[in-house]
């Protein structure tokens, strides 16, 4: 499980760093937030011992709040 947490985090880390680089679209920098934040709740090293109480089921939570904001953000303003 450690292992896919790593992969996700990397996966996330370097996705929001290139959009933060190119920003093509508008948007582009919240969405590269939320990628970035992300990578920090995906990340198994912060959250070993359990940081301020919060659970890895919260952490999911988060995470997918995270993903289903993402569209609307991008919808124009």
């Amino acid at each position: 499980m450690a292992l896919i947490g790593w992969i996700l985090s990397f996966v996330f880390l370097f996705a929001g760093l290139a959009l933060r680089q190119d920003m093509p679209v508008g948007g582009s920098g919240a969405l590269s937030a939320l990628l970035l934040a992300m990578a920090a709740l995906a990340c198994p090293m912060v959250w070993r011992d359990s940081p301020l109480g919060i659970s890895r089921g919260q952490r999911i939570a988060a995470a997918l709040i995270l993903i289903f904001s993402a569209p609307v953000i991008l919808l124009p303003a």
